[in-house]
Parts: C-alpha cells; sequence; structure tokens
C-alpha cells in the first residue's frame, strides 16, 4: 500500500513543478510582449475562451496517454 501512494505522491509533484513552469514561462511571454508592445496586458472574453479550449485539449490529451484502443 505504502508502494501505491508513493507512485501517486511523486506523479502530483512532478505535475505540480511541470505546471508551475508552463504557467511562468506563459506569464513571461504576456510580460515580454507587453513591454514590446509597450501595453498592459489584457485577455479579451474569445482570447479566454481559446486559451480555455487549448488547456482543456491538452488535458484530454494527457488523459488519454497510455490507452490502448
Amino acid at each position: 500500500m505504502k508502494q501505491m501512494q508513493s507512485w501517486k505522491k511523486r506523479t502530483l509533484i512532478i505535475g505540480l513543478i511541470a505546471g508551475a513552469i508552463t504557467g511562468l514561462a506563459a506569464a513571461q511571454i504576456v510580460i515580454e510582449r507587453a513591454e514590446r508592445e509597450r501595453t498592459v496586458p489584457s485577455i479579451s472574453p474569445g482570447d479566454g475562451v481559446k486559451l480555455g479550449l487549448g488547456v482543456l485539449g491538452l488535458m484530454r490529451l494527457i488523459s488519454d496517454m497510455g490507452d490502448d484502443k
């Protein structure tokens, strides 16, 4: 049972680190673009929908990994 919990904990930690690094990189891209254009970053509702659908698509790809259909 302890070994079962070990891989779950390791998977959660890896996911947390990967998500934090990805979020940090995305924020850096937004900041650099805003500085280059000399504007305050903002996301339109349409861009928010696109971003949300992209994240959902990525989550679906991850959840389908390893499925031998």
